[in-house]
């Protein structure tokens, strides 16, 4: 049965016109699949998907997602993170290094520290991140982001210290990525967290961002802060997740404007 999918361009370019054929016409795509963006069920016989390639140095995987989640397109990860999104796409649990844009959800806000906005990222995963080797037994999202360095918070309103190597990349008053230093802290920067479309930011969000040239980056493990429809309400998110001692922050200095 044909399949209600949506094979890019680039897609097709990357994978063929035969195989991109035979996706559309349901010969080798999934009737039903998890989201690659959301996590959550999908089915490409009843509701329009997206093929979407993730490209590695030796390999690529191909993965499905709602088209109302994210368009088809072509996604450059290291192979490192391919290793990731095969473990994530094969139902596996996720390791620390699966691809980000798949796991991380990002909200973002104005949290008053000292008597000032500040622009903030609040990242939660929308599953459990496991370590490589661990069986996934355990969400370590946290342990894994303090060895990075991240500081855990007991006061959100303290300012965080400033993560060497890391920053956030926003262009034309879009943001598009969180970025970590390249594999053995040399090299050029690599994503940890990108956008699969560019994410609008509020004027004040932005206005303080090019005001303090830093965005405080708070981390907490799935299910602590949620979607919060203000950011009243996101404080009081936050502020609890740090006396329940499951938040760990950042500042990254701002990249672009």
């Amino acid at each position: 049965m044909p399949r209600m999918l949506d094979v890019s361009e680039d897609v097709r370019a990357e994978i063929g016109d035969e195989e991109a054929d035979r996706l559309l016409a349901g010969e080798n795509a999934p009737g039903s699949y998890d989201c690659t963006s959301c996590r959550t069920p999908g089915d490409s016989e009843h509701e329009a998907t997206s093929t979407v390639l993730f490209v590695g140095e030796e390999t690529a995987v191909l993965a499905f997602a709602h088209a109302s989640c994210i368009p088809s397109q072509v996604v450059q990860v290291s192979e490192e993170q391919l290793q990731g999104a095969v473990r994530s796409i094969t139902g596996d649990e996720f390791g620390g290094a699966a691809p980000e844009q798949a796991v991380l959800g990002i909200t973002s806000g104005l949290i008053l520290i000292e008597g000032a906005l500040h622009p903030a990222l609040v990242v939660e995963p929308t599953a459990p991140i496991a370590r490589p080797g661990s069986g996934g037994t355990t969400d370590e999202f946290l342990p894994l982001l303090i060895e990075q360095g991240f500081v855990p918070v007991t006061d959100v309103g303290r300012m965080p210290s400033v993560l060497s190597g890391w920053s956030v990349l926003l262009a034309m008053g879009q943001l598009h990525a969180i970025l970590q230093p390249g594999t053995g802290g040399g090299g050029s920067p690599v994503s940890w967290w990108q956008a699969h479309q560019p994410l609008q930011v509020t004027e004040g969000w932005r206005a303080a961002a090019n005001r303090t040239q830093r965005v405080l980056v708070f981390a907490a493990p799935v299910g602590s802060i949620g979607q919060q429809p203000r950011e009243d309400l996101l404080r009081d998110a936050l502020e609890k997740a740090a006396s329940d001692g499951t938040l760990v922050s950042a500042a990254m200095p701002l990249a672009g404007t």
